[in-house]
């Protein structure tokens, strides 16, 4: 740009000086040298110009709109802490639900920033690396509002205060570690199409509405908060990750089987990820918005399904194993839950028998199945636990190779059988939970043998032995009685119970 021009420039104008125009055409070094992993998984790309860039932002815009957006989202921060907004919660049971989330969401959040860094690396258009680079600092920026809106809550309430620590060691929390590792490890077309599209734009809405209208729902005003500052955001992630798949599809009809496989794997892999927040809605909520399969209806079959019809004009299909989807959802959080119940004692959070008016609940949502399946064995385990012998479950699981949850899910056709798949890879054999997650691993399979699995390691001898209370307390970090066991008699229901005598 020649300095001694006076023309002011419009919008479009600096919109492409500051973006595209900051490209160049290499010279001394080859293309493929620059961007050595563009093309290793077999995309192809003819014209990078054709990509639409979703974000149509400046850097200096970028800044002004984020610090506007933090200004005012510290300044309810302040406030809830001045006015002790702990104590506004609706029963002290709904902070097990931001456990869950500050344990297993927000280092995610921080995943997601360096895997946008690393990938916008990779490609040759600069419209991608600019995306990428403003969808990183998101990532980063939502991070730190996360941690900072719940840093509040660990005043006063355990379970929070090894957050980092946890997401690398703790055994449910490989799920969502193992998920965003695979991601990272994959191409970069393959991150893109993993996480902007099968994430943000198909199941994001299942992860932040729940999360954001249980806070509303339960007095948590600091993490509503941050729902909001961060939804601008989530919008502009959503439209990127529609542009990243029609942009792939469009470029050329090869890419075309490629993104196919990639939907199927991530539907999934997306799918079983999301069943700890069916359970955190169906029974973490004292306050309940709605039920996980009414969620999963509204937010994937309605939404969904009108997208994949959307994609038919490229020839993509709706993913492979979407129908048995449809049929786990009445029953994934119930699994889900029994899961963590019996297994509470190895847990960062409290767990409970849903009381009998939330068992009614659970069936007017659930009519095909909880009467029939779940409401039998919640009844049983509260009957043993009004006698003084509440369950734990001491043996450790058998978990799946590929999303690491325990073999506890049912079969799509038959929902008094457990699901089990095995194959034999190496001379090894190896076990999922379901055809989805085989199908991964076959295509694969040098990838997901490699899978650090909490169990085995256990077993191993890995994690500081093999006593189960040493690996909690010192591998985990989890206080014994502190953070975890069952609620009811539990420090933190003492505490509230203390706080609302002395108000």
């Amino acid at each position: 740009m020649n300095a001694k021009t006076s023309k002011r420039l419009n919008m479009k104008e600096r919109y492409r000086i500051m973006t595209r125009d900051l490209g160049w055409e290499p010279s001394y070094q080859r293309y493929e040298d620059i961007f050595p992993q563009e093309g290793f998984e077999g995309i192809k790309i003819t014209d990078w110009d054709q990509w639409e860039d979703p974000f149509r932002l400046t850097m200096d815009n970028y800044w002004k709109f984020q610090a506007e957006k933090e200004r005012k989202l510290y300044a309810i921060f302040d406030a809830v802490s001045q006015n002790n907004g702990q104590m506004k919660i609706s029963d002290p049971r709904y902070l097990n639900a931001v456990k869950l989330f500050i344990t297993a969401v927000t280092p995610l959040e921080y995943n997601a920033y360096k895997g946008y860094a690393r990938v916008g690396r990779q490609f040759g258009g600069v419209g991608a690396r600019i995306a990428c680079q403003m969808q990183s600092i998101d990532e980063l920026r939502h991070t730190q509002t996360q941690i900072h809106a719940m840093s509040h809550y660990n005043k006063y309430f355990g379970g929070m205060h090894d957050f980092p620590h946890m997401f690398d060691r703790v055994w449910y929390l490989s799920v969502p570690k193992s998920f965003f590792e695979d991601a990272s490890t994959a191409g970069p077309f393959e991150f893109l199409t993993a996480i902007s599209f099968s994430f943000e734009y198909v199941l994001t809405n299942l992860l932040f509405l729940p999360f954001m209208s249980g806070a509303a729902y339960n007095g948590d005003m600091n993490t509503v908060t941050f729902g909001f500052s961060a939804q601008s955001d989530e919008a502009r992630h959503m439209t990127l990750g529609l542009e990243i798949i029609k942009f792939i599809l469009e470029q050329h009809e090869d890419n075309v089987p490629i993104v196919q496989q990639w939907l199927d794997k991530w539907l999934w892999r997306g799918y079983r990820l999301l069943s700890i927040v069916g359970m955190m809605m169906d029974y973490m909520l004292p306050n309940k918005v709605m039920s996980w399969a009414e969620a999963w209806t509204m937010y994937y079959e309605e939404a969904g399904g009108a997208l994949f019809k959307e994609l038919e004009r490229y020839g993509i299909r709706p993913p492979k194993y979407a129908d048995q989807t449809v049929i786990g959802k009445d029953h994934v959080s119930h699994q889900a839950w029994f899961i963590f119940y019996q297994y509470g004692h190895a847990t960062a959070f409290n767990t409970w028998v849903p009381t009998a008016q939330e068992m009614d609940w659970l069936s007017e949502k659930y009519p095909d199945t909880f009467d029939r399946l779940y409401r039998p064995r919640f009844e049983l385990l509260a009957e043993k636990a009004a006698r003084g012998e509440r369950f734990y479950n001491d043996a450790l699981p058998q978990l799946c190779q590929v999303c690491q949850i325990p073999l506890a899910i049912t079969e799509p056709d038959d929902d008094t059988l457990l699901s089990h798949r095995d194959t034999v890879h190496d001379g090894e054999r190896y076990h999922f939970c379901s055809d989805g997650c085989r199908d991964i691993f076959h295509h694969e399979p040098e990838k997901y043998v490699q899978a650090w699995l909490p169990v085995h390691q256990i077993l191993q001898g890995n994690c500081g032995g093999a006593d189960m209370e040493k690996v909690i307390g010192d591998y985990y970090r989890i206080e014994m009685g502190e953070d975890n066991l069952d609620f009811e008699g539990s420090a933190e229901q003492r505490r509230w119970a203390a706080w609302k005598q002395a108000v």
